[in-house]
């Protein structure tokens, strides 16, 4: 099991780079909520130990991590809309948000780390795509797991407004508890109406 490194950054550094941004985001698969982005700049000389893939630690690990990450890097968080997701695509909607969590940074950063195949087309720092870089890169794992907290906490309070999904477990994906209350208590203002299984419930022949 490889852990991410701060390689990337160092060589980057090498090159004169200096504020260097780690870019995830989470939130593309559920059919209802936000999807999150977020933008983090480490410091390279308080890196908290066990930085990793949001989804390979355990949700007291998240936590304890995302405190530390809040008190010692630089952190910025951003959101596109339900609206927005339908507006566009999803795809574009994650690259709005990291766009927004990059746009937030202050001063901004001078390169980019972000995770995925694609480079958003709205960036205009200098920006490499890492594929898996949340288990390469340590800036872009500590943003996966900023941007999961904020946005588990974002559907836990709309659980509380609209109960019966099973969003504060679930996140707002596609699991039995969110497809049955989609059949059974159907669509709310926060469900993506652009994906398919929100869709056919709408327009049931």
């Amino acid at each position: 099991m490889t852990q991410p490194d701060y390689e990337l950054e160092r060589a980057l550094h090498a090159q004169g780079y200096l504020r260097i941004a780690g870019v995830d985001e989470v939130g593309r698969g559920p059919l209802a909520g936000p999807v999150t982005a977020a933008a983090v700049i480490l410091n390279p000389a308080q890196i908290p130990k066990g930085l990793n893939d949001s989804k390979k630690l355990s949700a007291k690990k998240r936590e304890m991590l995302e405190t530390s990450l809040m008190a010692e890097a630089e952190v910025s968080i951003a959101h596109a809309t339900v609206e927005e997701i339908d507006r566009i695509n999803i795809l574009k909607a994650s690259h709005l948000a990291m766009e927004r969590a990059v746009a937030a940074l202050d001063p901004p950063p001078d390169y980019l780390l972000i995770d995925g195949n694609l480079i958003p087309k709205g960036l205009r720092t200098p920006s490499e795509a890492v594929v898996k870089g949340d288990g390469r890169s340590v800036s872009i794992a500590a943003a996966s797991i900023v941007a999961k907290m904020c946005r588990d906490r974002v559907m836990v309070d709309l659980a509380q407004q609209h109960p019966g999904y099973g969003w504060e477990k679930n996140a707002g994906y596609p699991t039995k508890q969110h497809r049955e209350g989609l059949q059974n208590i159907g669509v709310t203002p926060h469900h993506r109406r652009s994906f398919k299984p929100v869709h056919n419930i709408l327009y049931q022949e």
